[in-house]
C-alpha cells in the first residue's frame, strides 16, 4: 500500500513566567507547565459524509482551525477545525485524486499526489500542477516540506528540489548519497536534509547536494523509513521496524517498538511537541496498531486505538496543533481536543500545580521560515477578567509597528493556552511578547527576541526575558 509522508511541523517546548510574591520580594523563574498531558484523549471520526472525498486517509495538515486532509478520493479543506469539509480534486487542478501529503503556508498549499505536485495560491480554490516535465523526479510525490521560496518534493524517483517557489526542480538520487531513490517522506532544519526512503534516512548538511544514509548498522528499527521527524540534535525516524530516536544528530539510533508500548512496529509517521511523540502505527500483520503516545521522549508508549475514537487502528499519519490532535487513518480522520500537550490546565503532571503565570513559545525551529511558524502562549491562574496581549514588533531606531498578533480577556479560571501564527516577516530583528496580570495585579511580559534572515527563516530565536511591573 502507499504510504503518506510523516506531516512534518513544528517543535514547542512551554516555558512559563513563574511569579511568588513574598513582602517586598519577587521572585522569578522559568518551568514547563504541569498540565504537559492530558490521558483522557478520546476522539472523533470524520468522514465522507462530512464532505471528506474518502475515508482513506494518508495525511493531515493544520493551520488554525483550517485543516487539510490528504485522502484517497481528493483533498479536504475544512475552515471550520474539521466539523465541514470541502473536497478539492482533478476538477481544480490536482493532478491525481489521491494525496499522499500536504503543506501549506498562508494562502499557498503544496499537494503531494500520485500525479504531480500539486500548487495552490488561493487557498487550495485552484491548483496547478508540476511534473516529470519541470524536473520531478517522479510524478509519484511521497510528501513535501517548504522553507521560503524552496519547496522540497520527496518522490519515487528522488528527492527534488525547487528553489524558486516550486517553478522548475533539480533532482537528487543515490548518484548523491540517497539510499535508494524512493523516497517517502522529508524533512528539513536550515541546511540540513532528512530524506526517509525505502533503503534508509539520508542526511544531507549542504542543503541536499549531497547526503550520508543511515540504516540499521546505524540502528534504525528498519531501512524503511515512512517518517522523521526533528527536535535540535533528536531525530524521531518512523520505520517498519520501529520508532528510531538518535540523540546525536543520526550517528546513532535506539529503536521504541510494541515491548515500548506501540500498538505496532509498523509505523507511518511521527510527529513530537517537546517531550510528547505521538507516533502513528499500522494494525497490519496481527498488529493491533494505532495512535501511540509518550509523555517521556519516547521511553514509554499509551496505545490509543478505536475503543478511544479512532476511525482506524491503521493510522498513516498524525498532526498536533496546541490541544488538537488530528490521526489521518484508514477509515476516517479522527480528531482529539484533549489530547495534546496544551489541553488543560486541570491535568497536572504532578500534585504540586505550581504558581501562577503566563508563558510563551516561539515554535521555530531556526532554519524553519517564520511564516505561518506557530506561537504558543497562554496562562495558568492568573487574574481572572484582566486581559492578555501578544504581539510581534520589529526593533528599530524609528518609531516601531506593533502588530497584534492575539489578545482577550481571561475566563473565570484564569488559565488558558492556545495558538496563532507569524505573519511573513522581512529580514531583520524581532520582539516576540506577551503581556498578562498576576493575580495580585503585577504586569507579567515575556519577550523572546528572534532574527529573520533574507529568505524570511528564523536564524536566531532567543530565550523568553521575564518582567515584572
Amino acid at each position: 500500500m502507499l504510504l503518506p509522508p510523516a506531516v512534518v511541523v513544528i517543535r514547542r517546548v512551554v516555558v512559563a513566567l513563574v511569579l511568588s510574591v513574598f513582602v517586598g520580594v519577587t521572585a522569578i523563574a522559568q518551568t514547563t507547565p504541569a498540565w504537559a498531558f492530558v490521558a483522557g484523549c478520546t476522539f472523533i471520526n470524520k468522514t465522507v459524509a462530512d464532505g471528506l472525498g474518502s475515508n482513506s486517509q494518508r495525511g493531515v495538515y493544520a493551520v488554525g482551525s483550517t485543516l487539510y486532509a490528504a485522502t484517497d478520493g481528493g483533498l479536504g479543506i475544512s475552515t471550520d477545525g474539521g466539523a465541514n469539509f470541502t473536497n478539492k480534486t482533478t476538477t481544480n487542478g490536482l493532478g491525481s485524486n489521491t494525496v499522499l501529503g500536504v503543506y501549506a503556508v498562508g494562502s499557498t498549499v503544496y499537494t503531494a499526489t500520485g500525479g504531480g505536485l500539486s500548487i495552490s495560491t488561493d487557498s487550495g480554490a485552484n491548483f496547478t500542477n508540476k511534473t516529470t516535465t519541470n524536473g520531478l523526479g517522479s510524478n509519484d510525490v511521497r510528501g513535501v516540506y517548504v522553507v521560503g521560496s524552496t519547496v522540497y518534493a520527496a518522490t519515487t524517483g528522488g528527492l527534488s528540489i525547487s528553489t524558486d517557489g516550486g517553478a522548475s526542480f533539480t533532482n537528487k538520487t543515490t548518484t548523491n548519497g540517497l539510499g535508494i531513490n524512493a523516497l517517502r517522506s522529508v524533512y528539513v532544519v536550515g541546511s540540513t536534509v532528512y530524506a526517509g526512503t525505502t533503503g534508509g534516512l539520508s542526511i544531507s548538511t549542504d542543503g541536499g547536494a549531497s547526503f550520508t544514509n543511515k540504516t540499521t548498522t546505524n540502528g534504525l528499527g528498519s531501512s524503511y523509513v515512512a517518517g522523521v521527524y526533528v527536535v535540535g540534535s533528536t531525530i524521531y525516524a518512523a520505520t517498519f521496524g520501529g520508532l528510531s530516536i538518535s540523540t546525536d544528530g543520526g550517528a546513532s539510533f535506539t529503536n521504541k517498538t510494541t515491548l515500548d508500548g506501540l500498538g505496532s512496529s509498523y509505523l507511518a509517521g511521527v510527529y513530537v511537541v517537546g517531550s510528547t511523540v505521538y507516533a502513528a502505527t499500522l494494525g497490519v500483520l496481527g498488529a493491533l496498531g494505532g495512535l501511540g503516545i509518550s509523555t517521556d521522549s519516547g521511553a514509554n508508549f499509551t496505545n490509543k486505538t478505536t475503543a478511544d475514537g479512532l476511525g482506524s487502528n491503521i493510522v498513516l499519519g498524525v498532526y498536533v496543533v496546541g490541544s488538537n490532535v488530528y490521526a489521518a487513518t484508514a477509515s476516517g480522520l479522527s480528531i482529539s481536543t484533549n489530547c495534546g500537550p496544551s489541553a488543560s490546565p486541570s491535568a497536572s503532571a504532578s500534585a504540586d500545580p505550581g504558581v501562577p503565570g503566563i508563558f510563551l513559545t516561539v515554535a521555530g525551529p531556526v532554519g524553519r521560515s517564520a511564516s505561518e511558524s506557530p506561537i504558543y502562549y497562554g496562562a495558568d491562574r492568573v487574574s481572572v477578567t484582566s486581559t492578555y496581549l501578544l504581539t510581534v514588533t520589529r526593533v528599530s531606531n524609528i518609531t516601531p509597528t506593533i502588530t497584534t498578533l492575539a489578545e482577550g480577556t481571561i475566563d473565570a479560571d484564569g488559565s488558558f493556552s492556545s495558538m496563532t501564527r507569524l505573519p511573513a516577516l522581512t529580514p531583520g530583528v524581532y520582539n516576540v511578547q506577551m503581556v498578562g496580570t498576576h493575580v495580585n495585579g503585577s504586569t507579567l511580559q515575556l519577550t523572546s527576541q528572534v532574527t529573520i534572515g533574507g529568505v524570511g527563516e528564523f536564524t536566531s530565536i532567543g530565550a523568553n526575558i521575564p518582567v515584572i511591573k
